[in-house]
């Protein structure tokens, strides 16, 4: 095995500076040279991960997309998962969070830290649409602000002109960063990356966006250089080994377009549990016979009169949580579980009526942040993060078993709910450090 590789991260001033769309289209022109693509994102994010994988998978490779989080796990484990993940790729490209330093607690859990962590090179896009020289300060700002920082090269987006072009690479070059080209303004493009994460129906065309992303990029950005200077010494890190005895439980996850919003980590630790069967709340007519129920977040207020109509499934899920199934549901799960979902034009949806709650989009906003929870009777600390723009907008009378605060410890009023066997929040937890969390989280009596 070559002990060198090609590794980077793609950072930002800020977010909607175009890193997802150049990230997408990169993994996609490594893949298509037969390269082995390793795609990673710093953060919570759960969307861009799905995209990820479908922009490195192809030519019968796969590259599933992982979360590297230092703030819901360790950095030991960060590490490990960057090691074990692009043990054997060629290519390993993080797509950073927010700008470069952002953190949860100023600069901890940035993009900056991770790269720092992991020793590799960061690869900045800026957004130069109304920018010139002045490129050339905010270049060396970031390069020197931390000495421990790799800023290696630059890719410039939103211009439309060679002319254009030649200030902003003058300004990289007098700032010390290696300028490698430059994407030109597309409203295509533009209007494909805001659907991207938005449109999960199954006519939807991600492969013709992504392909077309890449061709759009691969014609202004000089590639061959970005993966000569992006050349490190694969990590050294331990592949940390926490697997489980395999257990003999069956888990039905459910999965499809309503609900895919989860860590690549949690269903690896799930299946450490036993076997784990996908099932479609939309379509399927059964629920399949399961020792677990996993209902992950999603998009249900999208598919809120399919999920509605499927009243077999409905009923099935709230017999089984009735009847004492261990059951977890988070955000759009939990939705799900509650009496009614309504939507922004006051149209109301009866869902499976487990939790005796209803969940409204009408006067949303948005709720985002890290989230640390402590279980009643639990010395253990879980953490992960909360994004939504639903609401409770009814509650009855439903038991909350967590403290949970945010990033700089302030008390949070998000619950988890817990009824019988159901466990339920609006907050994404994050396991794979905690082996164990399953058990807690899905009321198992220990074995």
């Amino acid at each position: 095995m070559n002990n060198k590789h090609t590794a980077f991260l793609l950072a930002a001033p800020s977010s909607g500076s175009g890193k997802t769309t150049i990230t997408l289209a990169l993994l996609r022109m490594f893949a298509r040279r037969g390269l082995a693509v390793q795609p990673f994102k710093c953060g919570p994010d759960y969307l861009d991960t799905r995209l990820h994988t479908m922009a490195a998978s192809f030519g019968g490779r796969e590259g599933v997309g992982i979360n590297l989080d230092t703030f819901m796990a360790s950095k030991e484990h960060v590490q490990g998962l960057f090691s074990r993940y692009s043990l054997d790729a060629d290519v390993a490209v993080i797509e950073g969070v927010m700008g470069l330093f952002d953190g949860a607690e100023k600069s901890q859990g940035s993009s900056a830290e991770i790269a720092m962590l992991l020793g590799i090179p960061v690869i900045m896009v800026i957004d130069a649409q109304s920018m010139a020289y002045s490129a050339a300060p905010m270049l060396y700002g970031f390069r020197t602000f931390d000495p421990a920082l790799n800023l290696a090269g630059v890719i410039f987006n939103q211009v439309n002109t060679l002319t254009h072009y030649s200030y902003l690479e003058a300004a990289a070059r007098d700032a010390g960063v290696e300028p490698l080209g430059y994407v030109p303004r597309s409203e295509a493009v533009a209007i494909s990356e805001r659907h991207l994460g938005l449109d999960t129906s199954a006519a939807y065309d991600r492969e013709g966006v992504i392909a077309a992303m890449a061709e759009h990029v691969g014609k202004t950005v000089n590639v061959d250089r970005l993966l000569e200077i992006a050349q490190v010494e694969r990590s050294c890190t331990p592949v940390l080994s926490q697997s489980m005895a395999k257990g003999h439980k069956v888990i039905a996850v459910a999965r499809n377009e309503a609900f895919n919003f989860v860590y690549r980590e949690n269903i690896d630790v799930l299946g450490e549990y036993g076997r784990l069967v996908f099932f479609s709340p939309l379509h399927d007519e059964r629920l399949p016979e399961a020792d677990m129920l996993y209902l992950a977040g999603g998009y249900p207020e999208l598919y809120a009169e399919q999920l509605s109509a499927n009243s077999v499934m409905r009923e099935q899920i709230a017999s089984y949580c009735s009847n004492g199934g261990c059951t977890y549901a988070e955000c759009g799960g939990m939705m799900y579980l509650g009496k009614t979902i309504t939507l922004k034009d006051g149209s109301s949806f009866p869902m499976c009526g487990v939790l005796d709650l209803d969940t409204t989009m009408q006067e949303s906003r948005l709720t985002l942040g890290y989230r640390k929870v402590i279980l009643d009777g639990s010395a253990q600390e879980l953490r992960g993060h909360e994004f939504h723009y639903s609401r409770i907008s009814r509650q009855g009378a439903l038991q909350n078993i967590a403290e949970v605060k945010n990033a700089r410890g302030e008390q949070v009023a998000t619950p988890l709910f817990r009824k019988g066997n159901t466990t339920a929040s609006y907050i994404h937890l994050y396991w794979g450090e905690m082996r164990q969390a399953p058990t807690m989280l899905f009321s198992l009596e220990t074995e």
